[in-house]
């Protein structure tokens, strides 16, 4: 009997021993436990078959997320009770994370597909050398109107926004940057100012537009849009390309006084757990048959300079999604705020949006 029970010990040992190692396999190899790559991305800014694809080539799994800003992305970052592998900031954000030791360094040999970028996104000032990240999705910010309803009307001006006839018809995009950033710009003022003076003067500006504001949303402003519940909206271009597509009476325009120039990026946070399988799927999300598809799903702008030659031309004529270098030059992104001075944003936008709008 004692002998029968030393055999089976052994067997059970060698079976252990074997399990042990193809566990240690498997998390190298995406098959597995150690298979889990945890995204965090936007909201409505993937296409999902995409991922589905991934997984499918590689054998990794995805467990996807979603944030709805920045700022909240953050927090969640910051808290560390999920370690996401593959994040999405804006450029600000990544040169505040990176600044807080929030990001990991990329390495640009495993990510082979980056040498299809458009070199005029690369090493830009948030990030230079893009040791920390690399973009996905571009664009603007500007104003969407309706056309059929409005008739020939001049939105190349932030102010026409006040004009007392569009009383509770504007939609606007909920942000303290980008709320603020109108009232500023609509003055000639940086997006990036800090001198307090100017920020409460931008705020005021702001509190007069808010009898013309019928909300602060994201995500639901191209709905309303679509369906002609609203004529006029403050959003970025992407979510109006998408809400041209349901409207042809739509159009979108970059006021002349300047506006926001955007990416979002993919970054590593700094406790991922799978940091080979996050640099496979930046890398996946890289390749311009899947950035092609991406762009036609999300309807933001490609900075992948061979997915943009294989777009349809009537995507890439469109000068309200890919604006001429005349435009862009006019425009500013925006960048990394001490605490303080964000704060400051945030304690002013709150101010703004409880204003009382009769």
């Amino acid at each position: 009997m004692r002998v029968l029970q030393r055999i089976f010990v052994g067997i059970l040992l060698i079976i252990l021993v074997l399990f042990g190692i193809r566990y240690s396999i498997n998390r190298t190899s995406g098959s597995g436990a150690g298979s889990v790559i945890n995204f965090y991305n936007w909201g409505d800014y993937i296409d999902p078959d995409v991922i589905a694809e991934f997984e499918e080539e590689t054998g990794y799994t995805v467990v996807y997320e979603t944030f709805d800003s920045n700022e909240a992305m953050l927090t969640k970052v910051q808290q560390g009770g999920t370690a996401y592998d593959v994040i999405v900031p804006s450029e600000y954000m990544v040169e505040a994370m990176a600044d807080e030791g929030l990001l990991l360094p990329l390495d640009h040999s495993k990510i082979p597909n980056m040498e299809h970028l458009d070199p005029q996104f690369l090493d830009m000032a948030f990030d230079q050398g893009n040791q920390y990240s690399l973009p996905f999705f571009w664009g603007t910010l500007g104003i969407v109107y309706n056309s059929a309803e409005l008739g020939e009307v001049d939105f190349n001006s932030w102010d026409e926004l006040w004009n007392p006839k569009y009383r509770n018809e504007i939609l606007m995009i909920d942000g303290a940057r980008e709320v603020l950033g109108i009232g500023l710009q609509s003055m000639n003022y940086s997006l990036n100012e800090t001198d307090d003076a100017k920020l409460v003067e931008a705020a005021q500006k702001m509190k007069r537009l808010m009898p013309n504001v019928m909300a602060l949303i994201t995500d639901e402003i191209k709905m309303h849009l679509v369906n002609g519940e609203s004529n006029i909206a403050v959003t970025f271009s992407g979510e109006a390309m998408s809400a041209i597509e349901g409207n042809e009476d739509l159009v979108y325009v970059v006021p002349d006084q300047g506006s926001n120039i955007w990416t979002d990026n993919f970054s590593i946070p700094y406790n991922s757990d799978n940091i080979e399988g996050a640099h496979a799927l930046i890398d996946f999300l890289t390749r311009p048959d899947i950035s092609v598809r991406n762009a036609e799903y999300v309807g933001y702008a490609t900075p992948n300079e061979t997915a943009f030659g294989m777009l349809d031309e009537e995507i890439t004529s469109d000068e309200a999604n890919y604006p001429p270098d005349e435009v862009i030059a006019n425009l500013e992104a925006y960048q990394s705020l001490n605490q303080e001075t964000l704060v400051r944003y945030n304690d002013l936008y709150l101010e703004v949006k409880i204003e009382p709008r009769d």
